[in-house]
C-alpha cells in the first residue's frame, strides 16, 4: 500500500476530530496561526529588507498589516476603545498583560505609531519570526542576565527619548493565563522615570489595572510619561 491512502485517512481522521473535539478545533486554529505567523514573516521580511534595508521602527507597519488580515482567516472582529490615548506625539511606555501567543493579532490592532516591544532574548532565535522582530526595532532581553538586561533597558530610555518611540512592556514577564495578575518586574516603571529624568515629563497613570480573562488582550493600563 503506498503512502497516499494513509495520508488522506490521517487527514479524513484529522478533519473529523476537529468537527467532534473543541480542543482539536482549538489546536488545529493555534497551528494554523503559527503556520501564518512563520510564512507572513518571511514574506514581510523580504518587503521589510527591500523598502528600509535593515531594522528599523518603520518596518513595524509592514508587520502590523500582515498581522492584521489573520482576523479574515479566523473570522475575528477587533472592536478598540480609547484607542486616542494611545496616538499621542511624545514617548510613552505602554504596559499590558500577556495571555498568549494569540495576543499578538490584538496588540497589532492597537499598535500606535513608533512603537515598539520589549521581549525575551529567546524569540531572535525562532527563525522567521525572530528575524521580522528583529527588523521591526524589538528590544530584546536576556532573563536571565540581570546586569545585561539593565543596560539594554537603559538604552530604550534613551532612545525612546531621542527617536521619540513609545516602548510596549509586559511587566510580568512572561505568559499568563490563569486570569489573575503576576507580581510586576520593575523595568517597565524604571524605564519611564528614565524617561522622565531625560525629558522632564511626569509619569502618568490614567486607570488602575483591569484584567479580564474573556478577552485576548485584556489589559492596556498605563502609559507612562505625558507632558
Amino acid at each position: 500500500m503506498g503512502l497516499w491512502p494513509w495520508l488522506t485517512g490521517a487527514l479524513l481522521l484529522l478533519l473529523l476530530l476537529v468537527q467532534l473535539s473543541r480542543s482539536a478545533r482549538f489546536y488545529a486554529k493555534v497551528s494554523l496561526y503559527c503556520a501564518l505567523c512563520v510564512s507572513a514573516s518571511t514574506l514581510a521580511a523580504v518587503i521589510c529588507l527591500l523598502r528600509h534595508g535593515g531594522r528599523t521602527v518603520e518596518n513595524l507597519s509592514i508587520i502590523s498589516w500582515f498581522v492584521r488580515t489573520f482576523k479574515y482567516v479566523f473570522g475575528l472582529r477587533f472592536d478598540i476603545k480609547g484607542r486616542q490615548k494611545l496616538e499621542v506625539d511624545h514617548p510613552c511606555v505602554i504596559i499590558s498583560n500577556h495571555q498568549s501567543i494569540l495576543d499578538m493579532m490584538g496588540l497589532m490592532e492597537a499598535l500606535p505609531k513608533r512603537c515598539v516591544q520589549i521581549a525575551k532574548r529567546e524569540l531572535l532565535f525562532m527563525g522567521p519570526v525572530g528575524l521580522i522582530m528583529y527588523l521591526g526595532g524589538v528590544f530584546f532581553i536576556n532573563r536571565q542576565r540581570s546586569r545585561t538586561a539593565m543596560t539594554v533597558m537603559a538604552d530604550v530610555g534613551e532612545r525612546m527619548v531621542r527617536e521619540n518611540l513609545k516602548v510596549w512592556v509586559y511587566p510580568e514577564g512572561t505568559r499568563n493565563d490563569n486570569g489573575d495578575l503576576l507580581p510586576f518586574k520593575k523595568g517597565a516603571f524604571y524605564l519611564a522615570i528614565q524617561a522622565q529624568e531625560r525629558s522632564g515629563w511626569r509619569c502618568w497613570m490614567p486607570s488602575p489595572p483591569v484584567a479580564s480573562p474573556s478577552l485576548m488582550s485584556p489589559s492596556l493600563w498605563i502609559a507612562a510619561t505625558r507632558p
